[in-house]
């Protein structure tokens, strides 16, 4: 059996949760990358007797847009899927039933699902270094209880968290800028998951495009791409009575 890892993974913390999923249930993995705009994703089709980890960060409580759509044009042919939505320790909310909605037109068949926490993408000092090893052990066990879920046969469906409709989606209006240090040398323009940075000219960006993935700012190769310091230092504040405690992943089977 094959697994897919399927993941929108713009910063790699929700690539991470996904590979500890995956690299724990088969030794055969295929990687999909959804914040490649470039790939055709209705090329892609999963046999049935293979399965896939199917991973996206939740913002502000859903799922990117863009990585819905890219996942319902896959194929899915019935195939087994555990759903896997990572967030930066304050709430996850709808990501999991609105994941669970797209992965079930592509036509997977769900049978189980993971929240998990990462390093916030913003303000990194919030569940600094997630997944952490803990996180890892956890998810390496839970994936042994999906593979013996497999093998015994049992395709039931887990009761997942969340509100139909979701909610609704708020705009974190965070669009990092390129600062004097930027060279224009076009990688953050070629990595962008939604083209919200002009080839032509890096130092132009879309901020109607923009979903604050942070994509830019962490592979910039000369930090010459930032968001504005007074927006940072207020969700800061926002976040540190909500993010302090530690959380543990929510593990459904």
């Amino acid at each position: 059996m094959k697994i897919y890892e399927i993941c929108f993974s713009p910063t790699g913390g929700t690539k991470k949760a996904a590979e500890a999923l995956g690299s724990a249930w088969a030794d055969e993995r295929e990687f999909v990358d959804l914040t490649d705009s470039k790939t055709r994703f209705s090329d892609i089709s999963v046999g049935k007797e293979d399965a896939a980890v199917i991973a996206v960060p939740s913002y502000g409580g859903r799922v990117p847009a863009v990585a819905a759509e890219r996942i319902s044009e896959i194929c899915g042919n019935g195939a087994k899927a555990v759903l896997v939505c990572v967030y930066g320790n304050r709430a996850y909310e709808d990501t999991l039933v609105e994941l669970q909605d797209a992965v079930k037109k592509a036509g997977f068949c769900v049978i189980a699902a993971v929240a998990a926490i990462a390093e916030h993408s913003i303000a990194h000092e919030f569940a600094e270094g997630r997944p952490d090893g803990d996180d890892i052990a956890k998810l390496r066990e839970f994936a042994d209880k999906i593979r013996k879920k497999i093998e015994s046969g049992n395709s039931s469906e887990p009761e997942i968290p969340g509100n139909r409709p979701y909610k609704e989606r708020g705009g974190s209006g965070m669009v990092p800028h390129p600062t004097e240090e930027c060279v224009k040398c076009g990688l953050c323009a070629e990595r962008c998951p939604v083209q919200a940075i002009s080839a032509n000219d890096p130092k132009v960006v879309d901020g109607s495009k923009c979903i604050s993935c942070m994509r830019c700012v962490k592979i910039c190769q000369h930090s010459a791409r930032k968001v504005d310091d007074a927006m940072l230092e207020g969700v800061r504040n926002m976040l540190k009575k909500v993010c302090s405690d530690r959380k543990d992943p929510e593990l459904l089977v």
